[in-house]
């Protein structure tokens, strides 16, 4: 303290980076995910799986990757839990406004995409995907937080 009062106080101790990472919170992918989760395994139907997602957050994605844009959810919005066969895996979001994606998958490799998907769409291709669980957080740029649909694909 800068007097001689004692006051209550937490350490956070974190491999995210700085005090400005700690201040606004990480993506954690401990939480419960905000919409549920699936199994699917390679070959499923349909293809491809869609799920609603209210994206957005207060989080800078950032937090998890540095260059990663948008605004996320303290927990991810859904989990893929995942068998693959001999195909890649794509995840798209679609959305009436601009959108960002940030994936999360089994061997805690962290992906993330802005506009790939087309228009104001992201999207984020995994090759030779790992079996496991693939954590997925839609982003958005500003505060408001915005209707899409998650799809998740074997086929391009």
């Amino acid at each position: 303290t800068y007097n001689d009062g004692m006051v209550q106080s937490t350490l956070e101790i974190s491999e995210l980076g700085g005090s400005e990472t700690s201040a606004v919170g990480a993506p954690d992918a401990d939480l419960e995910p905000n919409f549920g989760s699936v199994r699917l395994r390679s070959g499923f139907t349909p293809d491809p799986h869609e799920k609603a997602i209210l994206a957005g957050g207060s989080i800078p994605a950032s937090a998890a990757k540095s260059g990663c844009e948008g605004k996320v959810s303290a927990a991810a919005d859904y989990q893929v839990f995942f068998e693959p066969g001999d195909l890649d895996l794509t995840f798209l979001v679609e959305a009436s406004e601009d959108t960002t994606l940030l994936i999360n998958t089994p061997n805690g490799r962290w992906y993330c995409d802005d506009d790939s998907g087309g228009g104001v769409n992201p999207k984020v291709l995994i090759t030779n995907p790992q079996a496991g669980r693939y954590d997925v957080w839609v982003g958005t740029y500003g505060d408001d937080m915005v209707q899409s649909t998650l799809k998740v694909s074997e086929l391009e």
